[in-house]
This record gives C-alpha cells, sequence and structure tokens, in this order.
C-alpha cells in the first residue's frame, strides 16, 4: 500500500509542476537573472542536467521508432527548410527593414535563425505528446551538419567567414543527447518497455525539475551580457519575441504541409527552439558585443512562449482536437 502511496504522489507532483510549469519557467529566469552573483560556477552542470532530461524522454522510444523515424525524410526537410531557410531569410528582411545592413542586430537576429535546433524542444514535445524520436533523430542530424550549415550561412547573408569549435560542439552532442538517447533506448529494451511506466513517479517530476534548473542556471549565464547593452533591450525584445514565434508558425505551417497531426507538436517545437548557448558563444566571437544581444533575448523569451505553445497543444488534446 505505502508503495503505491509514493508512486501516486510521485506522479500527483509531477502533474502540479506541469500545470505551474509557465510559472515556474518565468520565476526560474527571474531568480536566475537577479541573484546570478557566485552561481556562475555551477553552469558547467548543464549539459549534464539535459543530459538526464534527455534519458527520461529516450525511455520511451525504441529501435524500430528510430529506424521509423530516419523514413520521414519529407517531414525533417520540412523542419529544416522552415528553419534554416524562410527563418533566415523573415530573420534577415525584418532586420534591415527595421535596422539597416550595416546593424549588429541584423547579424544577432539572422544568426539566431541559422544555429542548430534545440536540445530543450525534446522535454516539450514529451509533454504535448509529441514524436519523441523523430525530434531526438532530427536534432542529432542537424547538430551534426551545423558546422557546415552556420559558416555557409553567415557566409551568405555577411560575407564573413566564421570558424568555431566543431569538436567542442560534436563532443557536446554526444554527451547531451547521443549517450542518453542509447542509454534510454537500451534500458527500454532490456525492460520489455517496462522502464518507463516503472519509474515515471519518480523520473517525470524530476526531468521537470532539471529543465527548470537549467533554465535558472542559462539566466545566470547570460545577466552579465544582457547588463552591458540593457539600455537597448527595450527596443530589441519585442522584435526577438516576434521572430521566435515566427519560427513556431513555420513549424506549424510545415506540420500542415506534411498533414500527419501526430507531428504538429514535433515540428513546432524543433522548428520553434534553437541552440541559443552556441549562438551566444558565435556572435561574441566573431562579431561587435551587440550582436548578442537577440540571441540573449532568445534564451528569456525560448521558453516562456514554449510553455504557451503547450497550453495550446494540451487544450486541443484534452478537447480530442489538433491545430
Amino acid at each position: 500500500m505505502a508503495y503505491h502511496s509514493e508512486r501516486s504522489l510521485g506522479l500527483r507532483f509531477s502533474t502540479v509542476l506541469e500545470k505551474y510549469f509557465f510559472m515556474l519557467i518565468l520565476v526560474s529566469l527571474v531568480l536566475g537573472f537577479l541573484f546570478s552573483a557566485g552561481l556562475y560556477r555551477f553552469v558547467g552542470a548543464v549539459p549534464y542536467l539535459f543530459a538526464y532530461v534527455t534519458f527520461i524522454m529516450a525511455l520511451g522510444c525504441s529501435v524500430p521508432q528510430i529506424r521509423e523515424s530516419l523514413k520521414m525524410r519529407y517531414a525533417m526537410l520540412l523542419v529544416l527548410a522552415s528553419a534554416h531557410v524562410v527563418a533566415p531569410l523573415l530573420a534577415y528582411g525584418l532586420g534591415i527593414i527595421l535596422f539597416g545592413v550595416s546593424s549588429p542586430y541584423l547579424i544577432g537576429l539572422v544568426l539566431f535563425t541559422v544555429i542548430p535546433l534545440g536540445v530543450s524542444s525534446v522535454l516539450w514535445v514529451g509533454l504535448s505528446r509529441g514524436n519523441v524520436t523523430f525530434a531526438l533523430v532530427l536534432i542529432v542530424l542537424d547538430s551534426a551538419f551545423s558546422p557546415l550549415v552556420v559558416p555557409t550561412e553567415i557566409s551568405l547573408f555577411f560575407g564573413t567567414t566564421i570558424h568555431f569549435d566543431h569538436w567542442k560542439m560534436m563532443q557536446d552532442l554526444v554527451v547531451i543527447i547521443v549517450i542518453p538517447t542509447v542509454a534510454g533506448i537500451l534500458c527500454n529494451v532490456l525492460s520489455r518497455s517496462r522502464a518507463k511506466p516503472w519509474s515515471d513517479p519518480v523520473t517525470a517530476p524530476t526531468s521537470k525539475l532539471a529543465f527548470l534548473i537549467v533554465i535558472f542556471l542559462n539566466a545566470v549565464t547570460i545577466r552579465p551580457i544582457a547588463m552591458q547593452v540593457k539600455h537597448d533591450m527595450l527596443l530589441i525584445f519585442p522584435i526577438v519575441l516576434i521572430l521566435v514565434i515566427l519560427c513556431y508558425v513555420l513549424g506549424h505551417i510545415a506540420a500542415k504541409m506534411q498533414n500527419n497531426p501526430s507531428l504538429i507538436a514535433t515540428m513546432m517545437y524543433t522548428s520553434g527552439m534553437r541552440n541559443n548557448s552556441l549562438g551566444v558563444v558565435l556572435a561574441l566571437g566573431f562579431f561587435e558585443f551587440r550582436a548578442a544581444l537577440p540571441v540573449v533575448l532568445s534564451i528569456l523569451i525560448q521558453q516562456p512562449v514554449a510553455s504557451l505553445v503547450y497550453r495550446v497543444i494540451y487544450k486541443r488534446f484534452t478537447t480530442n482536437k489538433f491545430l
């Protein structure tokens, strides 16, 4: 009886976290931003927290699902085209109109759209009952090709040659996605698909808590950058908000073109979210300081928008409708 009570308690706690996720995300961002002093030394934990979240999401994946995901080439091409072709063109046009061709903010807007898809989308795909396996496969493939894609697109838009640490990025990819995904699938196979339902009372709430800590630490990381350009934040914030929302809209359009309702949440989140940490590194490493501001602001905006998108999807699912 005590065992069943503990399981029920864990699942109820996970449900409560999910219900108030939007508010908890905002609280995590604010707390990280306000109380960053002395906490920067913990930022190194972010990849491992992400790895834990990925492992929990992968517990429900199997080898046949990976094979099936690899066959969804049209859906993958639609997401990649939306994220890395249409979105950069929209960002460039928006930046030219609002800031002019020589503005560092134009570079930052485009940079946000050309960087790889975000690992954090996997958690939102899972929460929204999307295709987690497809999202994981897509993120791995996109990240693997990004050392070629990112410099090429930046060169096409701005004529600037950039070289970033490909090996470091691949190491992060292995730690954050590849190893935890393989481990999760192995656990699923060896347990004959019992690992996820058995562990849910513990892993469901703790994966959400780990994700909230990631958001908190991201806010800790970006505060020093944001403070140096704080006078421009109010000017750039609504533009970045519009761009982030447009990326989700592009994912929704791509899903409609695929005509597969089960992929709507998956394609929206994978198209809408980016690896912003890499974007900040590239902006600071190859352009002037202000170019990092749109990417920094996207870190603050991305998760709250994701939670709002989730609420829409959740309501649609609970009423047996699709977007």
